[in-house]
C-alpha cells in the first residue's frame, strides 16, 4: 500500500503519484481519486481500494452528492458528484482533461 498527499488531500492506493495515478490506471487523463462511502478515503480507483482497504468498498452516498466527493490530481479542486458529472471529462478549475473511461465504473464510486 501507498498514501500520498496530493494538494494537502491524503490519497490512499497502490503506487499512487503526485497527480493521483496509480498502478491500475496511469494515462495521461488519469488525474482524479475518489471518495468511497465506506471510510471516506480518496483512492485513485476502485481496485486500489480493493487492493488496499480492509473493508468492502461502498459507493459516496445520494444523499451526500453535494459534498465533494472526487479530486483533481493537477490542481486540487474538489468536486461534488453534480459538478464532476457536468464537467465534461474536464477539471472545471484548471482544464485538465480527466478520463471518460472512468465512467464506465460510475457504479463503483457513486450512488445511484
Amino acid at each position: 500500500m501507498s498514501s500520498r498527499t496530493v494538494h494537502g488531500v491524503r490519497v490512499r492506493g497502490v503506487d499512487v503519484g503526485p497527480e493521483t495515478r496509480c498502478s491500475h490506471y496511469g494515462t495521461d487523463r488519469d488525474v482524479v481519486a475518489l471518495r468511497f462511502g465506506c471510510c471516506e478515503a480518496y483512492y485513485p480507483c476502485f481496485e486500489c481500494h480493493e487492493t488496499v482497504a480492509d473493508h468492502d468498498s461502498e459507493p459516496w452516498p445520494r444523499e451526500r452528492f453535494d459534498e465533494p466527493a472526487v479530486l483533481c490530481g493537477v490542481c486540487g479542486a474538489e468536486l461534488t458528484v453534480g459538478e464532476y458529472r457536468d464537467c465534461g471529462h474536464s477539471c472545471p478549475d484548471c482544464d485538465a482533461a480527466f478520463n471518460p473511461g472512468c465512467a464506465a465504473h460510475e457504479d463503483r464510486y457513486f450512488e445511484s
